[in-house]
């Protein structure tokens, strides 16, 4: 049950947000409020981590179901949240030596533009 309520807060914040209460462990501001504190953070945290990688804004980027269905019974997440901050980190230095005004591109990162077919396109 916890899984639903923290998916849907996170699926309706852009991702910047998310990473940033995640980061500052402020997970209760993405957990639903009906849950009263009754969750454990460890598996809160690991939850917003596999919703982060399946919200990539490239489809190439995202998991595969079966890799997600692993990582939520507890194989291979520490392992792809680690490769996906090395190349979050890679991205952010890249894109602001060679685009100074990067940081209003990356934290305005949506994908409401893209059609959904693009969203879940061929892997």
């Amino acid at each position: 049950m916890v899984m639903g309520k923290v998916s849907m807060c996170v699926y309706g914040c852009r991702d910047f947000q998310v990473k940033g209460l995640l980061k500052d462990k402020k997970l209760e501001a993405l957990v639903d409020a009906d849950m009263q504190g009754e969750y454990v953070d460890a598996e809160v945290e690991e939850l917003i981590q596999v919703a982060l990688l399946c919200t990539q804004g490239a489809p190439m980027e995202r998991p595969k179901m079966s890799e997600v269905v692993r990582m939520l019974e507890g194989d291979g997440l520490a392992e792809r949240w680690e490769e996906w901050q090395k190349e979050e980190m890679f991205r952010q230095d890249f894109n602001s030596m060679h685009n100074p005004n990067a940081a209003w591109i990356l934290n305005n990162n949506s994908t409401s533009q893209i059609p959904p077919d693009e969203l879940s396109g061929p892997r």
